[in-house]
């Protein structure tokens, strides 16, 4: 049971009553036995800046940013670190000493998940072909450019979106209409196509090597059809549930005082409702 000395945090979105991130918090909270809760927090964009004025007010210790406030939270932070600033969004806030310390763990999210579900992959394997120019996809490939990536291709069917992120990013990014496969290591889709209720993403796998991995951050359901052909043809795939796992843990230990575990018990957990494909 909570006492007067818990600890809170939470997600603060519009909608937010899908966040499976209350679900996830809760049970490491369980796990630990921490007297403390993650509380789901709807807030519509006008009011986001006096809720999370507010929550400090209340003694929050922080919390998470969904859509569509991600901006806002990089706007609202007193400081933020090189993962918000090469994002240009903050997905994670730290409140302490009646300032805002702003962060994003997306990148170190998925990195984290493709360790785990292809073991052994590196971000220095070989080029990468990132999907997408949105929110996601930017952190995405910072993260990939600072671990090593020699090479990243940007697809989206707004060549100028791409053109704009690939200038912010600078290093090796290229921007492409079609996806070169011919020598990538690392295919990576950061768009809605394939998730329930949207198309599928139709793309030719073929040309990829028989070492390449393909990620999709796509979490409903588990197994996009992007990831099924990938295993058909023998390919590693990688799912976009680890990344939201992943992604949860430095905010987690920020809060809380604990540095969580992602295993195979918090994944079922988590993923109980969430169709397999």
């Amino acid at each position: 049971m909570l006492t007067g000395a818990a600890r809170l945090a939470g997600v603060l979105g519009q909608p937010v009553a899908h966040s499976r991130s209350p679900r996830l918090h809760g049970y490491w909270l369980r796990q630990h036995g921490i007297d403390g809760a993650y509380l789901p927090l709807p807030v519509v964009p006008e009011q986001f800046a006096r809720a999370v004025r507010g929550l400090m007010a209340c003694g929050f210790r922080g919390a998470n940013v969904t859509i569509p406030h991600k901006l806002a939270a990089f706007e609202i932070c007193d400081s933020v670190d090189a993962s918000a600033r090469r994002a240009g969004a903050v997905n994670t806030m730290v409140f302490a000493e009646g300032r805002i310390h702003g962060s994003n763990t997306d990148g170190f999210g998925f990195l984290e998940s493709i360790r785990e579900q292809a073991p052994g992959w590196q971000a220095s394997d070989g080029p990468a072909v990132l999907l997408g120019a949105g929110g996601a996809a930017r952190a995405i490939a910072a993260a990939l450019l600072d671990a090593g990536c020699p090479r990243l291709t940007l697809v989206n069917r707004s060549l100028d979106r791409a053109e704009a992120l690939a200038h912010d990013l600078g290093g090796p990014v290229a921007v492409a209409a079609e996806p070169p496969l011919g020598d990538v290591a690392l295919v990576v889709n950061t768009t809605s196509l394939g998730m329930a209720g949207h198309p599928p993403l139709m793309l030719d796998l073929t040309p990829l090597p028989a070492a390449a991995v393909v990620a999709d951050i796509v979490y409903v359901p588990l197994e996009t059809p992007l990831l099924a052909q990938a295993r058909a043809r023998g390919l590693r795939g990688v799912d976009g549930l680890g990344m939201l796992l992943h992604q949860a843990r430095p905010g987690f230990a920020a809060w809380f005082g604990v540095e969580p575990l992602v295993d195979a018990t918090l994944r079922a957990f988590v993923a109980h409702d969430i169709p397999p494909r």
